[in-house]
Protein backbone atom coordinates (compact mmCIF):
# COMPACT_ATOMS: atom_id res chain seq x y z
CA UNK A 1 0.00 0.00 0.00
CA UNK A 2 1.23 3.39 -1.05
CA UNK A 3 -0.16 6.79 0.90
CA UNK A 4 -0.08 9.65 -1.27
CA UNK A 5 -0.06 12.82 1.26
CA UNK A 6 -0.82 16.24 0.43
CA UNK A 7 -0.17 19.15 2.81
CA UNK A 8 -1.37 22.15 2.27
CA UNK A 9 -1.20 25.49 4.96
CA UNK A 10 -3.98 27.40 3.62
CA UNK A 11 -4.79 31.04 4.33
CA UNK A 12 -7.08 31.28 7.61
CA UNK A 13 -9.93 33.50 5.83
CA UNK A 14 -9.83 30.65 3.30
CA UNK A 15 -10.36 28.17 5.59
CA UNK A 16 -14.31 27.51 5.01
CA UNK A 17 -14.50 27.84 1.21
CA UNK A 18 -11.35 25.67 1.32
CA UNK A 19 -12.83 22.89 2.74
CA UNK A 20 -15.65 23.25 0.84
CA UNK A 21 -13.72 23.31 -2.61
CA UNK A 22 -11.46 20.54 -1.75
CA UNK A 23 -14.63 17.76 -0.69
CA UNK A 24 -16.46 19.38 -3.68
CA UNK A 25 -13.88 19.33 -6.37
CA UNK A 26 -10.33 18.64 -5.41
CA UNK A 27 -10.53 15.34 -3.70
CA UNK A 28 -13.40 13.81 -5.69
CA UNK A 29 -10.90 14.99 -8.66
CA UNK A 30 -8.55 12.69 -7.68
CA UNK A 31 -10.69 9.85 -7.11
CA UNK A 32 -12.46 10.01 -10.13
CA UNK A 33 -8.94 9.17 -11.78
CA UNK A 34 -9.59 5.89 -10.25
CA UNK A 35 -5.71 5.47 -9.58
CA UNK A 36 -6.44 5.30 -5.58
CA UNK A 37 -9.24 3.22 -3.57
CA UNK A 38 -9.41 5.76 -0.63
CA UNK A 39 -9.07 9.19 0.33
CA UNK A 40 -8.89 11.14 3.81
CA UNK A 41 -8.93 14.75 4.50
CA UNK A 42 -7.68 15.76 7.98
CA UNK A 43 -7.47 19.38 9.62
CA UNK A 44 -3.94 19.51 11.97
CA UNK A 45 -4.30 20.56 15.35
CA UNK A 46 -1.06 20.66 16.41
CA UNK A 47 0.15 24.56 15.66
CA UNK A 48 3.61 25.27 14.34
CA UNK A 49 3.08 28.76 15.48
CA UNK A 50 3.12 29.85 11.62
CA UNK A 51 0.87 31.69 9.54
CA UNK A 52 -2.93 29.98 8.73
CA UNK A 53 -4.68 26.47 9.34
CA UNK A 54 -2.79 23.67 8.54
CA UNK A 55 -4.54 19.90 6.25
CA UNK A 56 -3.79 16.84 5.30
CA UNK A 57 -5.07 15.30 2.25
CA UNK A 58 -4.35 11.44 2.11
CA UNK A 59 -4.79 9.31 -1.06
CA UNK A 60 -4.20 5.19 -1.08
CA UNK A 61 -2.86 3.43 -3.89
CA UNK A 62 -2.58 -0.14 -4.95
CA UNK A 63 0.68 0.27 -5.88
CA UNK A 64 3.84 2.56 -6.45
CA UNK A 65 3.16 2.18 -10.36
CA UNK A 66 -0.10 3.69 -10.08
CA UNK A 67 1.05 6.40 -8.20
CA UNK A 68 3.64 7.23 -10.44
CA UNK A 69 0.90 7.19 -13.08
CA UNK A 70 -1.05 9.80 -11.60
CA UNK A 71 1.89 12.01 -11.09
CA UNK A 72 2.90 11.84 -14.55
CA UNK A 73 -0.22 12.20 -16.27
CA UNK A 74 -2.71 14.71 -13.45
CA UNK A 75 -0.17 15.66 -11.16
CA UNK A 76 0.03 19.38 -12.85
CA UNK A 77 -3.51 19.43 -13.71
CA UNK A 78 -4.25 19.03 -10.10
CA UNK A 79 -1.59 21.40 -8.86
CA UNK A 80 -2.89 24.13 -11.62
CA UNK A 81 -6.77 23.96 -9.97
CA UNK A 82 -5.65 24.85 -6.46
CA UNK A 83 -3.12 27.13 -7.70
CA UNK A 84 -5.89 29.16 -10.31
CA UNK A 85 -8.38 28.51 -6.86
CA UNK A 86 -6.13 30.08 -4.16
CA UNK A 87 -3.12 31.49 -5.63
CA UNK A 88 -1.10 32.79 -3.73
CA UNK A 89 -3.34 31.55 -0.45
CA UNK A 90 -1.88 28.57 0.34
CA UNK A 91 1.39 26.03 0.08
CA UNK A 92 2.24 22.75 0.16
CA UNK A 93 4.05 20.09 -0.33
CA UNK A 94 3.78 15.89 -1.22
CA UNK A 95 4.89 12.99 0.28
CA UNK A 96 4.65 9.47 -0.22
CA UNK A 97 4.98 6.81 2.47
CA UNK A 98 5.03 3.04 1.52
CA UNK A 99 3.40 0.70 4.25
CA UNK A 100 5.95 -2.21 6.00
CA UNK A 101 3.36 -3.42 8.27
Amino acid sequence: MILYNITINIDSEKEEEFIEWMNQVYLSGIMQTGLFYEKRFFRLLQEDNGEGINFSAQFLAESLEDLKFFQSRYGDIFRERIKEKFGSQFVSFRSVLESVD
